[in-house]
């Protein structure tokens, strides 16, 4: 039997795992749940484990597996989830004749590069229009794109690396879970995982070493989504 706290958490972590491959940070379940400390999440968590409901991974930041629901919130999980944000990479690398970058080169979609993005801690706004990336015109479907070099390191676990060229989808708007280009403060930019809740926007890192960071409703602007990935060896 579990309290209805328990009920909540469980069915946080289902949801957001289900959406986004990732469960819901210690900060997020507090907030979600209205709790005011972390000790108050880990005991809900605890509880969980030993009820059998969920499993903690070793050796992984927040890696949280839930093994069942109960027959009540089975009826309440999302039917078709949305299935986490997986790179679209494009092998850049410099090989010689007709290979990857020579056939990408000469069938490809020219997409502006707009300067550099950080991959953890902000470091500037997006910058004016410097050269020309070729990338698959299937890799940018309908829309305006843009991309921008990728510096630092705070996405590493979706898969998105310090050196890589972003891909973006012009847009500002974005789901729960989506990685996008975020404006801060009008003055910084920054790629992050975006979530809204409430009055409260959030911009997570995939690197537990990168704390998640709440900016008021009007303090940050959504610049694009992204939509893949170029990386040069």
């Amino acid at each position: 039997m579990l309290t209805a706290k328990q009920k909540e958490l469980l069915l946080l972590i289902h949801h957001r795992v289900q959406e986004t491959g990732v469960p819901p940070s210690f900060e997020e379940m507090k907030e979600a749940l209205d709790l005011k400390s972390k000790s108050g999440i880990h005991r809900l968590i605890t509880a969980l484990e030993e009820r059998g409901f969920i499993r903690r991974l070793p050796h992984r930041a927040r890696a949280l597996e839930i093994v069942k629901l109960p027959e009540a919130l089975q009826e309440e999980a999302p039917s078709a989830p949305r299935a986490p944000f997986r790179p679209q990479v494009i092998d850049g690398g410099r090989g010689s004749g007709a290979g990857p970058a020579a056939q990408s080169e000469s069938a490809g979609a020219a997409v502006p590069m707009m300067g550099r993005i950080a991959a953890g801690v902000p470091i500037s706004a997006i910058q004016d229009h410097s050269q020309d990336v070729v990338c698959p015109p299937d890799m940018l479907g309908s829309g305006e794109h843009f991309a921008l070099e990728v510096v630092g390191d705070s996405m590493i676990e979706a898969g998105i690396h310090d050196g890589d060229t972003v891909i973006i989808r012009r847009a500002n708007t974005a789901s729960n879970g989506d990685i996008v280009v975020a404006l801060v403060e009008k003055e910084e930019a920054t790629l992050k995982r975006i979530y809204r809740q409430g009055g409260s926007v959030s911009l997570e890192a995939a690197n537990p070493n990168y704390e998640t960071r709440h900016f008021g409703p009007d303090q940050v602007e959504v610049q694009g989504r992204l939509v893949g990935l170029i990386r040069r060896y």
